[in-house]
């Protein structure tokens, strides 16, 4: 077996072993981004000044709840649901504490369903739920339901805490009919002319987003799903980082907008009020695989009646629809200056991001296929980029013709490596070639490949995109032809996927024609060890990255092969 060989067949086990680290590495979960200009910072569990403070499980709601405090009832109710319906959602609320038990957005699709926005386990806690102080006692009683208007879903219910006065509790939800944004109204009336007797430990009640946000899934992982916390506080968004289990409050400000963020749908609380504090929790509740939940606390206050507005927005990822909230002529609520947008994941490449998008949108109008407007996006960017490596890949073809006068210097001063080195540049100088050259090409596409990672990674309208049925049905997760439940192995693969073996063939006869069959040995052994590494890093990525790159490759060796032809022309003449 030949030296090279054996080098590659070295390095494509140790390729192996370490495959797993570079692909979290270079492809973690969604990295937080910084939109700009708005900064983002990300607080840890560790308590800093500015930071947060976290505990374990469900601890910190209990705090300040007297022991034996209970909630009874005083006007007759009973358990029903309420349906609203706009044409964007369905909302079915529970009459049983005036919560949301499940709201579908109707306009989008997850398999044969409306998305469901309220991810909950079977009898287990609904969204929107109010709780005495900072604790989890769930005011869960029937309340009784009005219906004021088309728009508008009323609970009401007279209510008293163990030897305590009565008070009035009101929940008064009102919609947009054309947006993904409606109001959540609390009132607190208390029956006597004194201050409400709700004060623990300088908390009135809490709201709560629920234990979860759809679309449902089994698991999150880097490509399919994941749940962020995000808020936006003075010009900046800021993400906190939770390990499963933990709750965490908020020590910085009021914030203007908290969130939980999906892959493509999100969960935006905006409370309308001049003090309020926040925790974010990943407590699990029931057989959920993972909780996400926002907990809005109200502090006390010595009134007789409060009345607080908190405004919702629960819906897709797309910025045209979240940045309408910047201007009050843009949105039936008068919204200004929020930038929602910005809890979009973005990058550094953002703009090379939205150029090409911009691109892809206009070749998706011509075919309304994504996969087809894809490839035609690779032609289009190889076009633009052929000025800058057609010289590179003339480099290469010259290289080759090099190769047998490269050979005869590397036999003569075998012996005498720093004279080799020098003749070679000799060599190159008098030939007028560059041995670096060809990298030229792989060096341009470096910034629009991870452009167009996160492209394929989070535009919405990748979403579902089918580009070839019955085997690439979603551009925007990994295509796989064959699944099985036993992970591999040190790989942990769970399916057998086509497009990243397609990949490797096309990256090896791309950089074959490139390279020449009388290359250098070091140059035969990466020839096969970096489409190895592709395969590995890349197995799991967008089916749509994987589209673009074996389009490339494609197109790359359609170039040389014309290139090489026309440089054997010039020769022959």
């Amino acid at each position: 077996m030949e030296r090279n060989v054996v080098i590659a067949v070295i390095l494509s086990a140790v390729v192996i072993i370490v495959s797993a680290v570079i692909n979290q590495m270079l492809f973690m979960s969604q990295v937080p981004q910084v939109p700009a200009p708005v900064e983002e910072e990300v607080l840890s569990e560790t308590p800093t000044p500015q930071a947060t403070s976290s505990q374990e499980g469900s601890s910190l709601l209990s705090e300040g709840l007297p022991s034996g405090l209970s909630v009874e009832a005083l006007l007759p109710a009973e358990d029903r649901e309420v349906v609203y319906r706009s044409p964007l959602m369905e909302v079915v609320f529970s009459s049983r504490g005036g919560t949301v038990r499940s709201l579908k957005l109707l306009t989008h699709r997850d398999g044969e369903e409306s998305v469901e926005m309220v991810y909950r386990p079977e009898g287990g806690r609904n969204a929107f739920s109010l709780s005495i102080g900072k604790g989890d006692l769930l005011l869960d009683v029937p309340f009784q339901v009005r219906r004021p208007d088309e728009r508008t879903v009323e609970f009401f219910q007279d209510v008293r805490l163990s030897g305590l006065p009565p008070f009035r509790v009101t929940k008064r939800y009102r919609f947009y009919p054309e947006e993904y944004l409606f109001d959540l109204e609390v009132e607190l009336v208390n029956s006597e002319n004194s201050s409400l007797p709700l004060n623990f430990e300088g908390v009135m009640y809490t709201l709560d987003t629920g234990p979860q946000i759809g679309p449902p899934f089994a698991a999150l992982d880097r490509y399919g799903e994941y749940r962020k916390f995000f808020y936006f506080l003075n010009g900046k968004r800021k993400e906190v980082r939770l390990d499963p289990g933990k709750i965490s409050e908020l020590e910085e400000g009021d914030p203007t907008w908290v969130a939980i963020s999906g892959k493509y749908f999100t969960l935006i609380a905006i409370p309308l009020l001049p003090q309020y504090d926040v925790a974010f929790s990943t407590v699990v509740e029931g057989d959920l695989p993972l909780g996400s939940t926002v907990y809005l606390y109200r502090p006390a206050a010595r009134s007789a009646r409060i009345t607080d507005l908190y405004r919702f927005y629960v819906g897709p990822k797309i910025s045209g629809e979240l940045s309408k909230y910047n201007k009050k002529n843009e949105n039936s609520a008068g919204l200004s200056e929020l930038h929602l947008e910005k809890v979009v994941d973005t990058s550094l490449l953002g703009w090379l991001e939205g150029i090409l998008k911009f691109f892809l949108q206009i070749f998706f109008r011509i075919i309304p296929n994504y996969g087809v407007a894809i490839i035609l996006l690779t032609l289009f960017v190889k076009i633009l980029l052929f000025p800058l490596t057609h010289k590179s890949y003339e480099s290469a073809s010259k290289m080759q013709q090099l190769a047998p006068k490269m050979e005869e210097v590397r036999n003569r001063y075998k012996d005498d490596p720093q004279r080799m080195n020098q003749e070679l540049a000799l060599l190159y100088q008098k030939e007028g070639v560059n041995p670096l050259g060809g990298c030229l090409p792989l060096l341009l596409q470096i910034p629009i490949f991870f452009a167009m990672y996160g492209l394929f990674s989070s535009h919405f309208d990748l979403r579902g995109a089918t580009f070839i049925p019955g085997w690439i049905d979603d551009l925007s997760v990994p295509e796989s032809v064959f699944h099985f439940d036993t992970p591999l192995p040190l790989l942990g693969w769970t399916d057998i996927r086509l497009l990243p073996l397609i990949l490797v063939v096309t990256q090896i006869i791309s950089t074959k024609i490139t390279q020449g069959a009388s290359s250098s040995s070091q140059n035969q052994v990466f020839m096969y060890v970096l489409p190895v590494v592709f395969l590995f890093i890349l197995y799991n990525a967008p089916a749509g990255l994987l589209v673009y790159w074996v389009a490339m490759n494609i197109f790359t060796i359609a170039q040389q092969l014309y290139i090489n032809r026309v440089m054997k022309r010039k020769t022959s003449d």
